[in-house]
């Protein structure tokens, strides 16, 4: 999609069936780690986006066999060390790439340099590469320190014991190091031990990390959410098959028009069996009042219908571990039947864009009575609806999350609809076909 923007008629009912893509953090886990274990993977349900195409292209660019076999299918053979040891590597906006990669680099002994587009040179790294430095690395700045773009040289990574690094700003910064630890354990012969200072953050996303390195091979003891430790004899191995499960994140704007539009809306690829965190926002519709029925990889979702003047229940919640699906609860509460508090959402001001300042800036639009702080937002439904262009700020998920806003009475335009190949390039297609006017 390349228009500079979409005009969403009103919606009154949605209702049908949907496949989800892959999940974004599992694809980007799942690619590293095929290109990290011992063995060829086959790989299935590959998500198709910006954020897994900069990851593919990464590896292909550092030496790694990739060949795709079709849409969502690509084999992977895992080599011990990236085989190219002096690449110029761009990765857009992908921070689930930009973390992991910056890890894994840092011990390969080679000399690069890693850079994304604008706002992920705004993105903090800081916490990571202090970390990787004090293991031994080589990680430094090449513009504004403790933020990309970064030169990786020559260091001397050992596998100091504990390696610590803070939780409150990114689970990504973990989830890398967490990843790159079987190396260390190998090459020191001996276990590696990760602490985490402070709070951690977006725990179920380290829950999807720790699962897939199982999968590998490597089982990691967790004592709490503060210590991780990796065995010394770790080592990645092909699991020869994987199959990357729907995505949860994107499942939230699925299940939420069901929600609003009475539904049922059925998806399949993720469900109760799902090792994503985000799957809980079902709690949140049903706290909302809506129906959620489950199998093991499908969630259905009914609801009220807002364009006949039901409510949803207002809430007052905590999302500090689902920070991307509450997103969805925000615009959600256009419909609510009073004011919504979403609590403990610090992460979003350093995401794809600082969402909390961008949610609050598109929701007053609309006509909705909006206030913020630092890790807060509040949101009361519109006494008076006004018709709106909706910013998105090349954030996929803004564009997603306000398609919900076309079931209320004002006119909706989403500026850049094409930002949603980040991660769900096909997603108003999958929109158009469940909603009805």
């Amino acid at each position: 999609m390349t228009h500079d923007y979409l005009d969403l008629p009103h919606a009154a009912r949605a209702q049908g069936t949907v496949a989800l893509p892959g999940s974004k953090s599992i694809s980007n886990r799942v690619l590293l780690l095929s290109a990290l274990a011992e063995g060829s993977t086959e790989i299935s349900g590959l998500l198709d986006s910006d954020d897994t195409r900069v990851m593919l292209a990464a590896l292909r660019q550092l030496g790694i066999p990739v060949k795709e076999r079709g849409r969502g299918s690509a084999r992977v053979q895992g080599t011990a060390s990236f085989p190219v040891k002096q690449a110029d590597i761009f990765l857009g906006n992908a921070g689930t790439a930009f973390r992991s990669m910056t890890a894994a680099l840092a011990l390969m002994d080679g000399d690069y340099r890693l850079s994304g587009v604008p706002r992920m040179h705004e993105r903090p790294i800081g916490d990571l590469v202090d970390a990787l430095n004090a293991l031994g690395a080589r990680v430094e700045y090449l513009g504004q320190p403790g933020y990309p773009p970064l030169s990786i040289g020559r260091g001397r990574p050992r596998a100091a014991t504990p390696v610590r690094v803070q939780g409150n700003v990114s689970s990504q910064f973990l989830t890398a190091l967490l990843l790159i630890s079987p190396l260390l354990a190998r090459a020191a012969d001996r276990e590696v031990v990760v602490e985490v200072v402070g709070e951690l953050i977006s725990k179920p996303y380290i829950e999807i990390t720790l699962n897939l390195m199982a999968r590998y091979g490597v089982t990691v003891a967790r004592e709490g959410w503060q210590r991780f430790t990796v065995p010394a004899d770790a080592i990645y191995r092909s699991p020869s098959r994987i199959l990357v499960e729907g995505d949860a994140s994107s499942a939230s704007y699925i299940l939420a028009l069901g929600a609003i539009g009475g539904g049922p809306v059925r998806m399949s690829g993720v469900g109760v069996d799902s090792i994503q965190g985000d799957v809980a926002f079902v709690q949140t519709l049903k706290a909302m009042g809506a129906r959620i029925d489950a199998g093991p990889d499908w969630l259905e979702s009914r609801g009220v219908h807002v364009a006949a003047g039901e409510r949803l229940r207002a809430f007052d919640a905590d999302f500090n571990l689902i920070p991307d699906a509450a997103m969805t609860a925000a615009v959600l509460a256009l419909y609510a039947d009073g004011p919504c508090r979403l609590r403990n959402i610090g992460s979003w001001r350093v995401k794809e864009t600082d969402r909390i300042h961008a949610m609050h800036t598109e929701l007053a639009k609309l006509g909705a009575r909006v206030q913020s702080g630092p890790d807060w937002l509040q949101v009361a439904p519109p006494l008076q609806w006004r018709d709106a262009h909706i910013g998105t700020y090349d954030d996929h998920r803004m564009a997603m999350c306000f398609s919900l806003a076309a079931f209320g009475p004002a006119k909706v335009r989403i500026l850049d609809p094409g930002c949603v190949s980040k991660t769900f390039p096909t997603y108003f297609e999958v929109y158009s076909g469940l909603v009805s006017h």
